[in-house]
């Protein structure tokens, strides 16, 4: 099988302040196949987007730390490159689309020099070459009237408009990669739906694999390939998107689906007791339990494994009810 484009083996950054240590991300791991993409889901504060910072190393250090594991992209470990060499790969090899395009782009700048500095950075163009290029990108990413967009200021652009740009921007250097950290916050129904649809087409065109942090289920069973569903920094199920939405393991996961609307109007929706504890003050065993129905006695002191369903070897879980001790002894 040929190797993954991006490897994380045993990945754990922390954050280390005066009042705590902070656990954002506790020993995951991750593949992303050429052409492939992956969705990490789950509740906000779960570590969705500190993975993904980790990856381009965007973390301020201190008070970030990565603590253990590796990041392998195209087979070089990001974590062990000098600073200068990241710089290149930022942008060119991985890019990333920020949360938040409203106040992600540089409002003292033009649209048209936000989007061909990394042409100009990454490909040695000439100004002019760039420019050029910037129509290019403004036309591929829908945006009206590029001729008269690319000198105007993120003010002067719709929220749409704004998240079209910051797209440009990520595409501009043709990356392997492409991070889209909730591509699609604060943005209506129909604009939703075209900037996926964006990305769908940008990722067919140009074979990138795309890695895709989002809350909403919809967009993962609508865009996705596979799925890491996380929770409290730690993977705790991962599958093809056809098995996990059909057939989901962990509890956290199904009560994540059973908390989607149906069909049914009078469908009555479930939700999830309690919330997502503190990274700094994790329970003790699995992180999960104070807050699942089906909890047995083990998950309260020790952390479960990774454990591979016998229907897939592509479909994993953390949760010690598929451990065969554990059944026996509770």
């Amino acid at each position: 099988m040929p190797s993954p484009l991006l490897n994380i083996e045993n990945l754990s950054t922390s954050f280390h302040t005066d009042e705590a240590v902070v656990q954002a991300v506790r020993g995951i791991d991750l593949k992303i196949n050429h052409g492939e993409t992956l969705a990490i889901v789950g509740e906000s504060g779960c570590g969705k987007s500190v993975t993904a910072l980790s990856v381009l190393r965007l973390l301020s250090m201190p008070p970030a730390r990565f603590d253990s594991g590796s990041i392998k992209f195209n087979g070089k470990n990001l974590l062990h490159l000098p600073e200068k060499e990241m710089q290149k790969v930022r942008g060119n090899d991985i890019s990333m689309i920020f949360q938040e395009p409203m106040t992600s782009l540089n409002p003292i700048f033009t649209v048209g020099d936000q989007v061909s500095e990394a042409i100009v950075l990454h490909q040695n163009k000439t100004s002019a070459e760039a420019r050029e290029l910037t129509l290019d990108l403004l036309k591929k990413v829908a945006i009206p009237s590029p001729e008269t967009r690319i000198d105007q200021y993120p003010h002067e652009l719709s929220g749409g408009m704004k998240q079209r740009v910051m797209i440009a921007i990520a595409i501009a250097c043709r990356p392997s990669l492409l991070i889209a950290d909730e591509p699609t916050t604060a943005l209506d129904v129909t604009i939703q739906a075209q900037i996926l649809n964006l990305l769908s087409s940008l990722r067919h065109e140009a074979g990138m694999s795309i890695l895709l942090i989002t809350h909403n289920l919809g967009i993962v069973a609508q865009f996705a390939d596979r799925v890491a569903v996380m929770y409290s920094g730690k993977i705790v199920e991962e599958s093809s998107v056809e098995t996990l939405f059909n057939d989901p393991k962990h509890p956290y996961t199904r009560g994540l689906l059973n908390s989607l609307p149906g069909d049914d109007k009078n469908q009555k929706l479930e939700s999830i007791y309690g919330a997502v504890p503190h990274p700094a003050y994790l329970p003790q065993g699995c992180a999960f339990h104070p807050r699942c129905n089906e909890v047995v006695p083990r998950c309260q002191i020790q952390q479960p494994p990774d454990i591979a369903m016998s229907d897939s070897i592509k479909h994993r879980t953390a949760c010690w009810l598929f451990d065969e001790s554990s059944q026996e002894n509770s």
